[in-house]
């Protein structure tokens, strides 16, 4: 019998048998899927109309959450992000012998 509650005698892996990390994929799926089902029957699932899709997209974009950078913009900001490289624009790696 285990010492406590989170020994495993049987597991010699050091790590828990308890919970979705050590399900069979499928049967992950199968639980999902289950409350799913259960969220959609008790009117608890979410799902969004065309309208409200927009809506949201038009409320990211106006707040500046959807930012997407011209060419331009990207070159600068990766012209100033190497700016003070002496390793020809090249960033560190953890290879890096200094």
């Amino acid at each position: 019998m285990a010492n406590t509650r989170y020994e495993d005698d049987n597991n010699s892996s050091g790590t828990s048998n308890r919970g979705f990390a050590s399900m069979d994929p499928e049967r992950v799926r199968e639980i999902a899927s289950k409350g799913g089902r259960a969220a959609h029957a008790s009117g608890n699932a979410h799902e969004f109309t065309s309208e409200e899709a927009r809506e949201a997209g038009r409320a990211a974009h106006a707040s500046g959450n959807a930012h997407e950078f011209t060419s331009e913009e990207a070159r600068e900001a990766g012209a100033l992000s190497h700016k003070n490289d002496d390793r020809n624009g090249r960033g560190r790696s953890r290879y890096d012998d200094d």
